[in-house]
């Protein structure tokens, strides 16, 4: 499988990761499911501390605990649980983010995490306090790049002029370009990369996407999205499946690293790295499908 740099870094992660948040709290099929991965070359897995309430980084850590070398580690810390309350809240403080990471070290059977991303971001958090503990953790080994996991432009600014992060993490598809608007020129500019998760649009830019397009999707209400879906279906490029369209349209832009869908079964996972055996999209096939998404964009707004 192809590797990218990620950023700047040391980091040569692959085209296709695994998105571990699906992969549920039954640690034998994790593990199976991760082992799996790592066996077509995968090398990227997305955690977060958040996922199960730590489950998932504990599977993952059971998965890899023989095989550190084999693996790139991304978490995110920042929605904090607290003892006997029911949900989470948000904690960028210092404080906070250097106490988190050591329960993830610990439930990741890890010394040293490879990317530690903040999850999420306000305008209005203390920025620079966020910065310093991540730059302190860098400095003290427990991780060894950072990045932030944001949809917000206004916060991937900030963090791109005040930071040092090598990445960011955004949803970016067929149905969801709103990073080409602005972040990802940004990211160019800066030699920071993108890293991709929602390729698939929750399911709905899949061969059974048809199903999933029962309930609305960002701005596409179900008619214009089961529209959407057969005018991909029949339009799909290059001799590629819909899924493997869906899942390069991504890697077509030169900062995006790796993108980052999920599997929950062995199915899946096998049609996820399908796409990375797949050539490039042709410059063809990509005004295709920029045509048809903006013409149900300009539906949805008309």
């Amino acid at each position: 499988m192809n590797k990218h740099r990620l950023g700047t870094s040391e980091l040569y992660i692959s085209e296709i990761g695994l998105g571990c948040m699906s992969l549920g709290t039954e640690e034998d099929k994790g593990v199976y499911l991760i082992h799996e991965a790592l066996e077509k070359g995968i090398n990227f897995l997305d955690t977060a501390d958040l996922y199960d309430a730590g489950r998932n980084e504990e599977i993952i850590g059971q998965a890899i605990r023989h095989r550190r070398e084999d693996v790139v580690i991304a978490t995110k810390v920042g929605n904090r649980r607290r003892p006997g309350q029911e949900g989470w809240d948000w904690d960028p403080s210092k404080a906070y983010i250097k106490s988190a990471v050591k329960d993830s070290l610990r439930r990741l059977q890890t010394d040293y995490i490879d990317l530690y991303q903040l999850h999420g971001g306000t305008i209005e958090d203390p920025i620079e306090e966020t910065i310093e503990a991540f730059e302190e953790l860098k400095q003290e080994g427990f991780i060894r790049y950072y990045g932030i996991s944001s949809i917000r432009p206004n916060v991937i600014r900030e963090y791109v002029k005040r930071s040092n992060i090598i990445s960011v993490m955004s949803q970016y598809s067929i149905l969801d370009r709103r990073p080409e608007e602005e972040i990802l020129p940004l990211l160019a500019q800066h030699d920071i990369s993108l890293i991709a998760r929602g390729p698939l649009a929750g399911g709905i830019l899949t061969e059974r996407g048809r199903v999933k397009a029962e309930k609305n999707y960002l701005d596409y209400d179900r008619e214009a999205l089961l529209a959407l879906h057969d005018k991909l279906t029949q339009q799909s490029g290059d001799g590629l499946h819909l899924t493997q369209t869906a899942l390069r349209y991504p890697l077509s832009h030169p900062s995006v690293a790796t993108i980052i869908p999920g599997a929950s079964s062995l199915e899946q996972l096998l049609q996820n790295v399908a796409a990375a055996g797949s050539p490039p999209l042709s410059e063809e096939t990509l005004n295709i499908l920029r045509g048809i998404s903006n013409a149900n964009q300009y539906a949805q707004h008309r």
